[in-house]
């Protein structure tokens, strides 16, 4: 029994020796300051509650990036700046209406024109439906079927798909080029089965795409309640007795003027050596754009001021950015990259968030195998706090043009607990009130003590 007793004293002091080691050491005290005193739940209120919608080109965009700017200076950041960019500036104009017509009966549905539409005639547009689950089945109708005709795309979701994301990615080729593929065959107009995983009359928006030469028709996204009522319409009377009517009023202006924004704690060994952090400070109009992207906006600010806070003097510069024009055209990162190379910038890693503010996970690591099984070797760092995965992957939208410019460059994503995303993405229900400020608090912290590790140990 003695010698039992002995070998768990060695075991517990072995394991408490191992838990005091100074990298685990400075990462809980990252994560007790997130959750003791963090700000971005704060933040992110204000900027939900204070500005709300950030549609690029907007007034609410303008006042976004005044004030993130304002709150760095605040923080005492080394360096804030704005970088210019020319952004879309595409405007929803009035509510959008639309109706089922069973025969003679009008059943009301809930619809948004997609980001980028051309207006409906100012009379609206009705007329018989076709309703498609790929392009494939829509080229195989023909012209003759199609032309004069609404298209209705309805591919859902695939639910047995573990990943959310994955199961995005099946279905949002509607949205994005649906519209041309139907304009080709002579359609009208088009409605697109909103993407998200769970019926709600709820529509959600989101970019789409025209192509030169083929006309521009309008396009909106339907409610996941209203296409299944739709569809089951459809099924049992394929007829003209069963119509389709919408009106939007969108309209597209020309380009505005903006800017990305950034602040910087700078190196006191490699200054010129660059980690970035960020998210997009611009969001669609419906909402308040709470986790797309506020909470990757505010965990990044979050990053930095913690850094102050702990008064950790990083040996590299860590950069945060907030990203114009994400949403609609990817200007911002797209500028901050054509900056990086004319300025002849050493960008070590950028660390993006745009997958929400849920409960953080583990990191995405782009196309570096090599880094991954560096950031490997730290996983026993993140094991108390569960952030645990980690998985190749994209790393972040507006950090991707990064690497056309900065080949050698570690691309990172946040990977938070993301299947109550889609509930909310691009609708009207992405609102402050939806996000869990722990959650939000613990993903802040585990950025920040990623960077703290690759900072002070550099990243191939």
């Amino acid at each position: 029994m003695k010698l039992i007793a002995t070998f768990i004293s060695i075991l517990y002091l072995s394991g408490n020796l191992f838990a005091q080691n100074p990298d685990s050491l400075i990462i809980k005290k990252i994560y007790d300051e997130a959750l003791g005193s963090g700000q971005a739940y704060t933040n992110l209120e204000y900027l939900c509650k204070k500005i709300g919608p950030r549609l690029s080109g907007s007034q609410n965009a303008n006042k976004a990036v005044d004030w993130t700017k304002k709150l760095m200076v605040e923080y005492g950041f080394d360096r804030v700046y704005l970088q210019e960019v020319m952004v879309p500036h595409w405007e929803r104009g009035a509510k959008e209406s639309a109706y089922i017509l069973d025969g003679t009966t009008k059943i009301p549905v809930r619809i948004a024109a997609l980001g980028g539409s051309i207006a409906s005639p100012s009379q609206g547009l009705l007329a018989q439906v076709i309703e498609v689950k790929s392009f494939e089945e829509l080229r195989s109708l023909g012209e003759n079927v199609v032309k004069g005709k609404i298209v209705f795309y309805n591919r859902p979701f695939d639910n047995k798909l573990f990943d959310p994301f994955e199961a995005y990615r099946g279905a949002v080729d509607q949205r994005s080029q649906g519209a041309i593929e139907a304009a080709k065959l002579g359609a009208l107009g088009v409605i697109v089965r909103s993407m998200t995983n769970i019926i709600d009359d709820n529509p959600h928006t989101g970019g789409m795409r025209y192509q030169d030469a083929v006309t521009k028709i309008p396009a909106a996204a339907i409610s996941t309640k209203a296409a299944e009522l739709l569809s089951q319409k459809l099924g049992m009377k394929k007829s003209p007795a069963i119509r389709l009517y919408f009106k939007q009023n969108c309209k597209t202006l020309p380009d505005a003027i903006s800017y990305n924004v950034v602040g910087e704690i700078r190196g006191s060994v490699s200054p010129e050596r660059i980690i970035t952090v960020g998210g997009h400070l611009d969001s669609w109009d419906l909402a308040e754009g709470a986790h797309d992207d506020g909470t990757g906006i505010t965990q990044s600010i979050e990053v930095l001021r913690m850094f102050k806070s702990l008064n950790l003097k990083p040996r590299n510069t860590i950069r945060a950015v907030m990203f114009m024009n994400e949403e609609n055209g990817l200007r911002g990162g797209l500028k901050y990259a054509e900056l990086a190379k004319q300025n002849q910038e050493k960008h070590m890693a950028a660390m993006e968030s745009d997958h929400g503010g849920f409960s953080p996970r583990g990191f995405t690591i782009q196309e570096s195998p090599t880094a991954m099984l560096q950031i490997a070797k730290w996983k026993h760092l993140f094991e108390p706090y569960k952030v645990t995965e980690l998985l190749s992957g994209g790393g972040g939208a507006d950090i991707g043009p990064l690497k056309t410019v900065v080949p050698e460059i570690v691309l990172i994503g946040l990977k938070p607990d993301s299947h109550r995303y889609f509930d909310i993405h691009h609708a009207s229900s992405d609102v402050f009130e939806n996000v869990n400020k722990r959650e939000l608090e613990l993903g802040a912290a585990s950025m920040a003590s990623l960077i703290y590790l690759i900072d002070k140990y550099g990243i191939e």
